[in-house]
């Protein structure tokens, strides 16, 4: 995948938080692209425990065979947290793409009920792991854009 494909897959993934968002859900959105570069599948979050990320992960493992899944990408506006990046690792997706670190979402939400953000990256989770799978992110040329729909979500 290209850093152009990258991008604009990242502006599919905020177009899925930014209408998520208009529903009350937390502004998290994300898109499983295949290897075709057509994106597969879109989720947004759900509420607290059930992430954008994590739902995609889940249902992609039902749809598709795990050697296809190693073939695709998941691509996120933020970077997933512990619990949906072990998801996407289980179930055998090979590619991460996000936007922006976690951190810049725990500067935003503070200790938010709603969000309480742990400060464990992707990358580290993924480390732990005995499979090789690709991590591109963030895109600070796109922070702005995919952070805008969190700034007031979490202040209300």
């Amino acid at each position: 995948m290209t850093r152009d494909q990258m991008l604009a897959h990242l502006r599919a993934a905020d177009a899925v938080a930014r209408e998520t968002a208009t529903h009350g859900h937390h502004p998290f959105g994300c898109v499983l692209v295949g290897p075709d570069d057509r994106i597969l599948m879109r989720q947004g979050n759900i509420n607290t425990v059930r992430h954008a990320e994590t739902e995609l992960s889940r249902r992609a493992a039902d749809a598709y065979p795990p050697d296809f899944l190693w073939s695709c990408t998941l691509v996120s506006t933020g970077e997933p947290c512990a619990m949906c990046t072990g998801t996407l690792y289980w179930a055998n997706i090979g590619r991460l793409v996000y936007g922006f670190e976690e951190t810049k979402l725990l500067a935003l939400t503070g200790d938010h009920a709603e969000n309480p953000t742990m400060d464990l990256s992707s990358r580290t989770v993924l480390g732990s792991g005995q499979k090789q799978i690709a991590v591109h992110g963030p895109f600070p040329e796109m922070e702005e854009e995919l952070l805008a729909p969190h700034l007031s979500f979490w202040r209300r």
